[in-house]
């Protein structure tokens, strides 16, 4: 029974934070930045998911509540009225901005670090990892003491007595 109960209280935590979280997100888009014309506005919305805001840079331009990320909603809408096709708003924004604006930047020979240089700074830490090993010496081995080698012996024919091994001053 208190298994169901956890669990209940368990979802509805997770209900309540993504309602939260959800809403917070929406909050960013003020009411006097949202178009009248409903498909403008869900072309707007649309190239804001894909823009990064400059100050976030974690954040969609429609996520953040950055004064930056404000202007660019702002401006994207101008463009959209203005009768700019979502490519021509991208490309503007681009040529402001650069490639790093965009949350998913197109592969070409500008944005080659960005899309490879983390495998790249990656693949150079693994081999500085395997050639740090291989010039480390194996650890020398010890040959074994007399002592050693007859307490092995001892130990391999199981004729080790069992008062051997107890502490000294323990009672049988």
């Amino acid at each position: 029974m208190a298994y169901r109960r956890g669990r209940r209280w368990a979802g509805l935590i997770g209900l309540v934070c993504g309602l939260v979280l959800g809403a917070a997100s929406a909050l960013a888009v003020q009411p006097d930045e949202v178009l009248p014309d409903k498909a403008l506005e869900s072309r707007a919305r649309a190239i804001s998911a894909e823009i990064r805001c400059v100050v976030c840079q974690n954040q969609s331009i429609d996520d953040s509540d950055a004064p930056l990320a404000r202007d660019l909603r702002v401006l994207v809408r101008e463009r959209l009225k203005a009768g700019d096709n979502d490519a021509a708003i991208r490309s503007f924004i681009v040529e402001r901005y650069g490639a790093f604006v965009l949350l998913r930047p197109p592969v070409n020979a500008q944005t080659l670090v960005l899309w490879f240089g983390p495998l790249v700074i990656l693949a150079l830490a693994a081999a500085g990892v395997v050639a740090t090993r291989r010039r480390r010496p194996a650890p020398a081995l010890q040959p074994l003491t007399a002592e050693e080698e007859l307490q092995l012996a001892a130990l391999a024919d199981g004729t080790t007595e069992r008062s051997e091994r107890r502490p000294t001053g323990s009672q049988p």
